[in-house]
C-alpha cells in the first residue's frame, strides 16, 4: 500500500494528513473550512484515495494560510506516498462536467512543480471562502508533491459549481497518473531519464 502521513506545524497552522493512493475513498476531513473539505471529498471519493485531514489554522485572520499549508502537507504526503514511481502511468487527465460547468485537468508525475491555472471564477466568493485561495491550494500541492499540474474550467456559470468539476477532475487525473500501468514492469520508472 502506498500511504504517507506528515505533519506540519508552525505558528499560524498545525496540519496532520494520512494518505492512502491505494484506498477506496475513506475520508474524514476537519479543516475547519466547510467548503474545502467539500473539496477535498471530491479528491478521496473521485480519486479512490483515503484521505484523513486534520487542520487548526489562524482563520480568526483569514483562511489564507490554512489552505495553503493544507496544500504543502497534501503535497508532502503524496510525494512519499508515491514514492519512486516505478510501473505507473505518470500521467493522468479527465474532464469533468456539473450541470453547466465543465473543467479539465491533466497531471504528469513529473519531478518537476509546475501550474498552469486557467480559472475565471464567476464570483469571487462561495459562501465565505475566498476562491483565490484555490490557485494557492494547488500552488502548495505540485510545488511539494513535485508534480505538473494544468487547470482549466472550460465552462461555468456557478462558482460552486466551477470548483466542484475542477477537483473532480483533478481527483479522476490523479487517479489515473498513479494507476499501475499494466504494459510495464513494477520496476520500470517511466521516464527516459530513468527517475521522476
Amino acid at each position: 500500500m502506498r500511504t504517507a502521513e506528515i505533519s506540519r506545524d508552525t505558528a499560524e497552522t498545525q496540519i496532520r494528513v494520512s494518505i492512502n493512493l491505494d484506498g477506496t475513498g475513506k475520508r474524514s476531513l476537519d479543516s475547519g473550512l466547510p467548503f474545502l473539505d467539500h473539496m477535498l471529498d471530491q479528491i478521496a471519493r473521485h480519486g479512490l484515495i483515503d484521505l484523513d485531514v486534520k487542520a487548526k489554522g489562524d482563520l480568526e485572520i483569514d483562511a489564507h494560510h490554512t489552505v495553503e499549508d493544507l496544500g504543502i502537507t497534501l503535497g508532502q504526503a503524496f510525494a512519499k506516498a508515491i514514492g519512486d514511481k516505478r510501473g505507473v502511468r505518470r500521467y493522468g487527465h479527465a474532464y469533468v462536467p456539473l450541470d453547466e460547468a465543465l473543467s479539465r485537468v491533466v497531471v504528469d508525475l513529473s519531478g518537476r512543480p509546475g501550474l498552469e491555472f486557467g480559472v475565471q471564477w464567476k464570483r469571487s466568493m462561495v459562501g465565505q471562502f475566498d476562491l483565490d485561495l484555490i490557485h494557492e491550494f494547488f500552488q502548495g500541492f505540485v510545488n511539494h508533491a513535485l508534480v505538473t499540474v494544468h487547470v482549466d474550467n472550460l465552462k461555468g456559470d456557478n462558482a460552486h459549481h466551477q470548483c466542484e468539476t475542477i477537483f473532480k477532475a483533478f481527483a479522476r487525473a490523479l487517479r489515473m497518473a498513479v494507476e499501475p500501468d499494466p504494459r510495464l514492469s513494477s520496476e520500470t520508472i517511466p521516464s527516459t531519464k530513468g527517475s521522476l
